[in-house]
């Protein structure tokens, strides 16, 4: 018995175009993996009736499900709804719990309720109908040959209240797998793909052709994902884990955590795990680290505050650094990033302060320094981390990296020295 196969469709122009990012797909098929669903297919498509016909033709003869996202809203490029109402041989009418809902939101909101707006409460006759809590267009469920096709809106924290709530517990109920799929992560910072994949080229070669090793490079970090599939699932995660711990002590200087998580995610918990509080001060990364530290529940446990001293006024005025200090070393310098991290710590008594300068891009500066140059610095009390960089990306990707090398320096830092 082969395990059930799905297939992902997202509807909308705007899609084909890049205006927005696709993120549904990623999702549901992250979620999907996890029950050990098999992903045939992430297929986008515009918002046209042949595309959404066309594409459940074909997917159809492939997969036991199908998921679409997009096109239900109550606007009048917003056609998937009447197009599956056809395609599946159905009539439009009203649900009343569907009506109830929406007009409870209008009241909620005190806002007035348009025609359209109702019409959020018709849906096929033949599908079922998913409730969604989050928004007016409930999604809808339609068997055919034993095949299950859902259509849910194209707002992602709408999708995943139904996907949660519903869908997944629907799927593992009904879809017992054959095979467990099981994913095992490292993840790498510090050195290419390619020299990591030379340092563990026998190991790689010793693995069995049912558990695979990936290489997912980001600039300074490769995460290495095992995947492996097989009946017997203890026996399984014991084998993959084994080969997961033998790849980590062949690059051990490298790691940084076995979690399938985010850096900011694993930086997070590691301050929260150790009761410390952090104050930021950045420079050319504008905010940006500190914004990824907040994506965390539970942020607040740890981040007391930072300071975007962009200027170097700010520097001076705000967080005290000393003019002839940046007039000896220049604003981007390793002096300023420690002065920088030294200054925000004791501004907010905080555990950890850190600091950061640079350049990113070509533009006019008092600094001479080039392009790319970057300085780093986590201090405590104590002890002070610091270090320069030359990244050599454009300006958008120069900002991404020195906020991934940041969190990786808090990370060292406070691993360490065991504070």
């Amino acid at each position: 018995m082969n395990n059930t196969k799905a297939v992902i469709i997202t509807i909308g122009d705007e899609l084909l175009i890049g205006q927005v990012i696709d993120t549904n797909s990623a999702w549901i098929a992250q979620q999907l993996n996890v029950l050990g669903i098999d992903i045939l297919r992430r297929v986008a498509i515009g918002d046209s009736k042949e595309s959404i016909v066309s594409a459940l033709d074909e997917e159809s003869k492939h997969a036991d499900i199908i998921l679409l996202t997009g096109g239900l809203g109550p606007t009048a490029d917003d056609i998937t709804k009447p197009v599956l109402c056809a395609y599946f041989g159905g009539k439009l009418v009203v649900d009343e719990a569907v009506l109830t809902h929406v007009k409870d939101i209008f009241t909620r909101r005190n806002r007035p309720m348009l025609e359209r707006n109702l019409k959020q409460a018709e849906v096929p006759d033949v599908c079922t109908v998913i409730p969604n809590k989050l928004g007016t267009a409930p999604g809808m469920l339609f068997e055919q040959g034993g095949k299950i096709i859902v259509s849910m809106p194209g707002v992602p924290f709408e999708m995943k209240g139904m996907m949660t709530a519903v869908l997944l517990p629907m799927f593992a109920k009904r879809f017992q797998q054959s095979n467990s799929i099981i994913h095992r992560n490292i993840l790498t910072f510090g050195e290419g793909e390619s020299f990591l994949a030379e340092k563990i080229k026998d190991i790689e070669s010793s693995l069995p052709e049912y558990i695979k090793l990936a290489y997912l490079p980001a600039p300074y970090a490769v995460r290495l994902r095992l995947t492996a599939h097989g009946k017997d699932e203890q026996a399984l995660i014991t084998e993959t884990e084994n080969f997961r711990d033998a790849l980590a002590a062949r690059v051990a200087d490298h790691v940084v955590s076995f979690d399938d998580r985010s850096l900011e995610e694993i930086v997070g918990n590691l301050l929260k795990k150790n009761k410390l509080t952090i104050c930021l001060a950045e420079s050319c990364t504008g905010g940006y680290i500190t914004h990824k530290l907040t994506q965390n529940d539970g942020a607040s446990q740890y981040l007391k505050a930072a300071v975007v001293s962009y200027a170097t006024e700010a520097k001076v005025k705000i967080l005290n650094i000393d003019a002839d200090l940046i007039k000896q070393h220049g604003v981007v310098s390793e002096a300023i990033a420690i002065a920088m991290a030294q200054s925000s710590r004791t501004i907010m008594n905080t555990d950890i302060g850190f600091g950061v300068t640079g350049i990113l891009s070509n533009s006019p500066y008092e600094d001479a320094s080039p392009v790319g140059t970057v300085f780093i610095a986590v201090a405590n009390k104590d002890k002070v981390m610091s270090k320069q960089y030359r990244l050599h990306y454009d300006r958008i990707q120069n900002k991404e990296t020195a906020a991934q090398i940041a969190l990786y320096m808090i990370w060292r830092f406070i691993t360490t020295y065991s504070i």
